[in-house]
């Protein structure tokens, strides 16, 4: 008996540890430690009788009293003798005491407070009941929130019915790998060991493949870093699984071109929170007992909410850190240490900027770190920059050394879309060119920059200074940027830029009142970037000449300004010079362009003219012509008819023709060949104006068509406005000897069209606009019909504005084609042409 309870107790200890596994104990095993009881029991019993026979003996003798008593005892002490013989061999030959118990169709994850979440939670779940949706991407920027909803959703499958036999919950993280999906994967569906162990990536993808094309599974990939081919992890390509086992992928990234990269069929982005939305759930991190503490708390709460401008991870981390903070003086000093110095304030740097690191860690290459650290420079108070303004900031600072102008822009482009896919910059609101960072990822690259060195006291940014005096420059000495958009800002001190000899970008555009340029601009030896955009200063110092590092110029929108002569020659480094929109060249300037063209590395240029003297030597010169970027016309009398070469004006991006009276046609030059490699390529491609994408015409009374832009293949944005004559934008006999759609304006988003009385046509077919945002009609009563069938715009049209007797007026193929358009239609009450900005 003693050999069976040492059985017993091993059997026992097995037991115990695979219950503590969550495994579930064999019935046979059960019943034999049952059994064991029982036998113990009787043991027991059995030798308590036999205690009470031997009292019972004869005195003197072994001789029992009671023979037939004692004969029974025998049988029951035989009978469980073999009993405990026969547990003894059951127990020995238990291999394994439980097994894997059946796991449950979805595990609970645990979740915090979601708020602000209910109409992409109720997207997604409508995706997952549609068949026709197989992977379903979320994308957003670090702590925004998309694995809360991802939670939310899987723990929602608790609760309801649904038609999934499993769902598979994948915490990919930045090192996760195939493998790591596999092992998540392989433990949710009891691969056992003998069919894992040992086996390549391959052969378990095989097992995982075998086993979930006979299911219907949710998979979610959180927090995906890379590309994942599903095909090599095991899942089944979803398309062919059969109508009772469509199946979904969902995953979520930081980065949107993962959702295009893994060929996801519905993308959603997880916004940051709504203001109310925001304040609820700071609020709540809070506590009522902190916010009742003091009447000015929850006025002071909002304020800081505001600061972490609806991010809900810094909602959480730092409503979490105000919590039991119950004076008005701790959250004072708060929200000025979370303005200045945010990673003082508990739980900031290591559970948010931590988290937010990684995005900018993944950043591929060191010249898009830099890139994204320079935004740094710039205000963080949701401060919109220009794309092209803030590529200009970058090739001043030679992060594009040894490409020309055009492939540094490219690359500049290049870069803003990489940081935009990966959620660390956001799409201005105002225009599609600009773009700006959120106030945390701002503080977080601020603080990598610092750490990194190259930001600690070298870029000063001021926006609001009325006065700049001498103490408050002395310690810009070491200052590399500096930028003053001060609108107030008249003067500078006497020797202002003795105390700056590092800098190297000196930005004073938008200070309107500054009439003189400070003295002393020659001691700035290593300035490489200049920017006196829209400022009153009425002549450039002699001084500049001095500059031999500086590679860009900008003097846009200012007026009147004089040039000395040779000063801008002598600036032999000099690559992009932009005097637009403002200091048109007349017949006395043309001496400038002969400047220009003798700089060797010059290869941008944005320049206005006003006479058709200057202009002329502009078109006669290749060189200028394959610098310009942005080419402005105004006020140009004599000019009848512009010719424009299309082989070297190929990088124009932005034409502008204001107020040419007498300029009746615009001509596309393409017998011009100029000496440059395969002039045949484009002429045989017909990509004559492929980067033209912006064109303004506004009060060019004789204009009667403007047919030449069928060969701006890139146009997005049409603005043509008080040109009388016009009545047709492309010819009539364009386009007439086909009844398909011509390939004309696809990848026009805007068109505005105004104060044109004779207008009758866009065009006289159909066109696809197959990227048409905006249509604005004003003051064109005669254009009684628009170039639309049912397919025209169908994915991309937001709205079409125009005089509400115009738009009743309209003739129409179709009544559906009408009611189709109808819904875009928003009326406009302006008696004049409207005017767009950009």
């Amino acid at each position: 008996m003693l050999e069976l309870k040492d059985l017993s107790e091993d059997v026992k200890a097995r037991v115990e540890l695979s219950e503590q596994q969550n495994m579930t104990v064999r019935v046979e095993v059960l019943n034999w430690l049952s059994k064991i009881n029982f036998v113990e029991v009787r043991v027991e019993q059995i030798l308590q009788q036999g205690d009470l026979e031997v009292e019972k003996k004869c005195l003197g003798s072994c001789c029992p009293k009671n023979f037939w008593s004692s004969f029974k005892l025998g049988k029951k002490v035989s009978g469980n003798t073999i009993t405990i013989v026969n547990l003894l061999g059951v127990g020995r030959n238990f291999d394994s005491v439980a097994h894997r118990a059946p796991r449950v169709r979805v595990d609970e994850m645990p979740i915090g407070l979601t708020v602000g979440l209910d109409w992409l939670y109720k997207k997604v779940c409508s995706c997952l009941t549609e068949d026709k949706v197989g992977i379903i991407g979320l994308y957003g920027t670090g702590g925004v929130g998309k694995t809360t909803l991802m939670k939310k959703i899987n723990n929602e499958f608790l609760k309801t019915k649904h038609q999934f036999g499993v769902v598979i919950w994948v915490s990919m993280s930045k090192q996760a790998s195939v493998r790591t999906a596999q092992e998540v994967i392989r433990n949710k569906l009891q691969i056992p060991d003998c069919m894992w162990q040992g086996r390549t990536e391959d052969e378990r993808a095989r097992e995982i493949f075998n086993i979930m094309k006979t299911k219907r599974f949710v998979l979610v990939l959180d927090d995906v870093w890379q590309r994942l081919d599903l095909s090599e992890i095991g899942v089944p390509p979803l398309p062919l699984l059969d109508d009772q086992n469509k199946s979904t992928v969902i995953i979520t990234t930081r980065f949107m071109r993962i959702c295009s990269d893994m060929e996801v069929q519905a993308t959603f982005k997880v916004n940051c929170l709504t203001r109310e939305e925001a304040l609820a759930l700071f609020l709540k991190k809070v506590g009522e007992d902190t916010l009742s503490s003091h009447p000015d708390i929850p006025n002071l709460a909002e304020a800081m909410t505001e600061r972490c401008r609806g991010l809900p991870l810094a909602l959480v981390t730092v409503g979490r850190a105000m919590a039991h903070r119950n004076t008005p003086q701790e959250w004072e000093q708060a929200i000025q240490e979370l303005e200045k110095n945010p990673s003082e304030i508990s739980g900031v740097e290591n559970q948010l900027f931590d988290v937010l690191k990684l995005s900018y860690d993944s950043i591929r290459d060191d010249i898009t770190k830099s890139c994204f650290l320079y935004l740094s420079v710039f205000p963080k108070e949701y401060y919109e920059v220009r794309n092209d303004e803030l590529i200009e900031h970058w090739i001043g600072e030679g992060f594009f050394d040894g490409k020309d102008i055009y492939e540094a822009r490219r690359q500049g482009h290049k870069i803003i879309e990489y940081l935009k896919n990966a959620c660390l910059l956001e799409a201005g609101d105002g225009f599609k060119e600009c773009i700006k960072m959120h106030d945390v990822i701002h503080d977080m690259a601020l603080l990598i920059a610092q750490e990194c060195g190259n930001r600690m006291n070298k870029t000063l940014v001021c926006e609001s200074l009325r006065f700049v005096d001498t103490g408050r420059v002395t310690s810009w000495k070491e200052a590399e940027r500096i930028s003053l958009e001060c609108t107030e800002l008249k003067t500078f001190p006497s020797g202002f830029f003795q105390f700056m000899p590092l800098i190297k970008v000196l930005n004073l555009s938008a200070t309107h009142r500054l009439t003189e340029f400070p003295a002393g601009i020659e001691r700035l030896i290593n300035l490489e970037y200049l920017n006196l955009s829209m400022t009153c200063i009425k002549q450039l110092p002699t001084e500049i000449m001095n500059l031999a590092k500086l590679r860009c110029l900008l003097l846009d929108s200012v007026h009147s300004l004089i040039i000395p002569p040779n000063l801008i020659s002598s600036l032999s480094w000099l690559q992009l010079f932009s005097m637009y929109d403002g200091n048109a060249l007349s017949t006395y300037r043309q001496a400038l362009l002969g400047e220009l063209e003798s700089i060797e590395l010059l290869n941008e240029l944005s320049l206005s003219f006003r006479s058709v003297e200057a202009l002329n030597r502009l078109l006669s010169s290749y060189k200028l012509q394959r610098c310009m970027r942005r080419l402005s016309l105004n006020d140009c009398r004599k000019l009848f008819c512009l010719e424009l070469s299309s082989l070297s004006l190929s990088y124009l991006e932005t034409l502008c023709l204001f107020n040419c009276l007498q300029l009746e046609d615009v001509r596309v030059n393409i017998e011009r060949a100029y000496d440059i490699p395969n002039p045949e390529l484009i002429l045989r491609n017909k990509q004559y104006f492929g980067k033209l994408r912006d064109v303004k015409i506004w009060s060019c009374p004789k204009l009667q068509n403007l047919t030449w832009l069928v060969h701006a293949t890139g146009l997005e944005s049409l603005s043509i406005q008080s040109c009388e004559s016009m009545k047709e934008v492309i010819s009539h006999d364009y386009g007439a000897s086909t009844s398909e759609h011509v390939r004309v304006f696809t990848r026009l988003t805007t068109i505005v069209l105004g104060g044109m009385p004779l207008l009758e046509s866009i065009y006289q077919g159909t066109l696809l606009f197959p990227a048409l945002e905006v249509l604005c009609v004003i003051n064109c009563p005669k254009l009684g019909r628009l170039p639309f069938d049912a397919n025209s715009a169908a994915k991309t049209l937001k709205k079409i504005e125009g005089d509400v007797n115009w738009w009743y007026g309209l003739q129409w193929e179709h009544e559906t084609i009408e009611l189709t358009f109808f819904k875009y239609f928003s009326p406009q009450y302006l008696a004049d042409a409207i005017h767009v900005s950009g």
